[in-house]
């Protein structure tokens, strides 16, 4: 019977499966969270939207109804056409926001402090008709007369700010919960001599806090990190020492307030580990008062690893301006150098995975000596791996994406047939420069909704932000 059968002949051709495109924002409904990579995607569309949104010059006057010395030096900067006057400081040199992004507090080279509240900043500027900055901007403005070059909230005091300067050797604590021009408390260095018996005058340039205890670290122009405990003395209670003579521009405390960065003037990175090692006794201890690091690298030697790097620079020792640990990602510590490069070093490897080599300032015909440039403060945008960097050479800020995968444009194995690839599909991610109408030293960015203030060297501050328009004017 099988002859008269008819046999079935399979078909040759196989059945394509229909091709859908992936859902992404299905996907975040179905997951419930966000995927890395489109995380990453949707920061190009974070950084489009950033444009300046409001100027407050530092207009102010002091009690007697006379302008302040910072409102006094911009007037004569202007008068003179913004020309560099050496006699004359300007800028304003630090800016940080408290836990909640309420208060913004803000330091010149003046030496005027002054205090904020965002919001009610935030608020006028739809109101903006000039450049001119009324009284009522501001709940605090304190011209001290001094040199201030850096400014922190107290973590476990909200109305305490701290002020240092590299011209003293005093941290003045103020409470913003009233008004008064005295400190509420002093803390000083010890005074140091030379083997001649003349006294060495110790600046402090930058603040950190711990955040489990009443402990304050301030960097000074010695190449040491000075610690006190507000319920011991007035003076250090411990000294941490480096291998360099010269200044420490910047400091930080990693998130478990065990380990110390410190970078500065002749491009080292100094590491104090304060959980053990040689420095165990860091913050146990009161009878030795020096404690050297437990490592320190020179930058330009972890640059020169990089081959592509190498063959297209000449990598010499730079001074490191500024050193921040990224809040989203704690083990990348970001560094701006004075020639206006920025990176990401890695701190479980202590390798550079990203860097950022702006154009040089002499190739747009805006260069800069350096002995009049500023010392430059950039910031992390506090929820993504975006770091906030003022340019050296032109009237803007760079916010370069850092993003700890090799799909960064600033990553060190980026690849650029990833980016032709990339941009087939519609997801560039790029580093963005935002012209703004002044020069940026130092930014801050709000810790909620990463709104972006930065402190410009003609002592104003600029409201970077996503503009807002009303719906009926596109009509």
């Amino acid at each position: 019977m099988e002859k008269y059968l008819v046999s079935h002949k399979h078909s040759i051709k196989k059945v394509q499966p229909l091709r859908r495109w992936h859902w992404k924002r299905s996907s975040v409904e179905l997951n419930g969270k966000f995927e890395r990579n489109y995380r990453h995607e949707m920061l190009d569309l974070l950084l489009r939207s950033y444009s300046e949104v409001g100027a407050f010059p530092h207009l102010y006057l002091v009690d007697d109804g006379s302008p302040c010395q910072s409102h006094t030096n911009r007037v004569v900067s202007e008068a003179n056409g913004d020309r560099h006057l050496p006699y004359i400081k300007q800028g304003i040199s630090a800016v940080d926001f408290d836990n909640k992004g309420i208060y913004l507090v803000s330091v010149t080279k003046t030496g005027c402090l002054t205090v904020h509240d965002f919001e009610a900043l935030y608020c006028q500027i739809p109101k903006l008709t000039c450049l001119k900055e009324d009284q009522s901007k501001h709940l605090m403005h304190l011209s001290l007369n001094r040199q201030l070059d850096a400014v922190r909230w107290n973590p476990l005091n909200q109305n305490e700010v701290v002020c240092a300067s590299v011209k003293s050797n005093e941290l003045l604590i103020f409470d913003v919960g009233y008004v008064s021009s005295e400190p509420v408390e002093v803390l000083r260095t010890r005074h140091a001599t030379t083997v001649h018996g003349s006294s060495i005058l110790k600046g402090l340039s930058d603040v950190a806090f711990t955040s489990n205890d009443t402990r304050i670290l301030a960097s000074d122009t010695h190449g040491a990190i000075n610690v006190w405990d507000r319920r011991v003395n007035a003076l250090p209670c411990l000294e941490l020492a480096s291998t360099s003579c010269g200044t420490l521009n910047s400091i930080q405390l990693n998130a478990d307030n065990q380990i110390i960065f410190g970078a500065g003037k002749h491009g080292l990175l100094h590491v104090w580990d304060i959980r053990g090692g040689r420095a165990s006794a860091t913050f146990q201890s009161h009878k030795e008062i020096c404690h050297p690091p437990v490592t320190s690298v020179k930058l330009a030697t972890l640059l020169e690893k990089i081959r592509s790097l190498k063959a297209q620079a000449d990598i010499v020792p730079k001074e490191i301006h500024s050193i921040d640990i990224n809040p989203s990602c704690p083990y990348q510590l970001a560094f701006h150098l004075d020639d206006g490069w920025s990176g990401v070093l890695d701190i479980n490897n202590f390798q550079v995975t990203h860097i950022h080599c702006p154009p040089p300032a002499w190739l747009n015909d805006s260069y800069i000596p350096a002995d009049l440039s500023y010392l430059r403060k950039p910031s992390w945008l506090s929820t993504c791996s975006i770091y906030l960097a003022g340019s050296s050479s032109d009237r803007g800020i760079r916010l370069l994406d850092f993003y700890p995968s090799t799909n960064s444009p600033s990553h060190v194995d980026y690849k650029e047939d990833m980016q032709e690839m990339s941009r087939r599909n519609n997801r560039s991610n790029q580093n963005r420069f935002i012209s703004l109408s002044e020069g940026v030293i130092s930014c801050a960015a709000h810790p909620l909704y990463n709104a972006i203030v930065a402190g410009t060297k003609k002592t104003s501050l600029l409201v970077i932000s996503q503009r807002r328009e009303s719906c009926r004017s596109e009509d």
